[in-house]
């Protein structure tokens, strides 16, 4: 007699919402999709009903709220034989077999920025893009979702930040301009970001690229903030264009000056 495998359900909160069961979506209404992401970012624990309804009905009579709340939980899909909303008088929970891709990336960061050395494989560093290239509930505006987008963007960003010093170290120099894109493209007035990607286009001996980068950063700061570029930055650029040693790019640690001899 052969066993059946459970099937995998997943659910994706980076980027946008979707529910699949072994890789198949499952259409799931507005209401509960609502219900069920909400749920999701609590991180496995069951939360009060009338917390959720206050919650994702803030406007509403309380009466109506929790009459909504039933509906949703109502609109909620059952797969494999069970509902995806657990339900008791007075809390909610989703099913433990559900994989959220939101949990693993939160894994997965604390796994990168505990990392003294890179320790991945470059399809890791691949994946890892795809994982924090997106905010989380892309088009949502409820408070709950703003939150919890800005939480993992700030997560999102040391890491990619954590990611390409390691790569620079490693010297996987492609990969880390890679990561650099990235990190600008989330957060282009995020100055370490800026930093490491002129860093990785100067260890690949890209300077136009890397001037070029300097250069647009510059001018998105005057015309943003009124301030220009931190001392730091401005180093990087004054010994690249000098010749200074390569090793300030790739550790980001300025190399001393030599010394000139005064006249005796």
């Amino acid at each position: 007699m052969t066993a059946t495998t459970a099937p995998q359900l997943r659910l994706s909160l980076i980027g946008d919402f979707e529910l699949t069961v072994d890789g198949t979506p499952v259409v799931v209404p507005p209401a509960a999709q609502r219900l069920i992401g909400f749920l999701a970012l609590q991180s496995g624990r069951q939360v009060r009903r009338g917390l959720v309804s206050g919650t994702l009905w803030i406007d509403a009579p309380e009466s109506r709220a929790h009459a909504s709340l039933r509906s949703a939980i109502w609109r909620s899909p059952a797969l494999a034989g069970a509902p995806l909303v657990g339900a008791s008088n007075t809390h909610l929970w989703l099913r433990p077999d559900l994989v959220v891709d939101l949990d693993e990336a939160r894994t997965r960061a604390r796994r990168v920025l505990e990392m003294p050395t890179f320790e991945l494989g470059l399809d890791d560093v691949h994946r890892e893009l795809d994982q924090f290239a997106d905010d989380v509930l892309v088009g949502w505006y409820d408070d709950w979702v703003i939150a919890e987008r800005e939480r993992f963007r700030q997560l999102r960003l040391h890491v990619l930040d954590q990611l390409g010093e390691l790569l620079l170290r490693a010297q996987h120099y492609c990969e880390s301009v890679q990561v650099g894109l990235v990190a600008v493209t989330t957060e282009p007035l995020r100055e370490s970001a800026q930093r490491l990607l002129v860093r990785a286009h100067l260890c690949e001996g890209n300077l136009a690229e890397a001037l070029r980068q300097y250069r647009a950063y510059s001018d998105l700061l005057s015309a943003e903030l009124g301030v220009r570029p931190s001392k730091a930055m401005e180093d990087l650029v004054a010994d690249a264009l000098s010749g200074a040693a390569a090793t300030t790019w790739s550790t980001g640690v300025r190399a001393p000056r030599p010394r000139t001899a005064s006249a005796s």
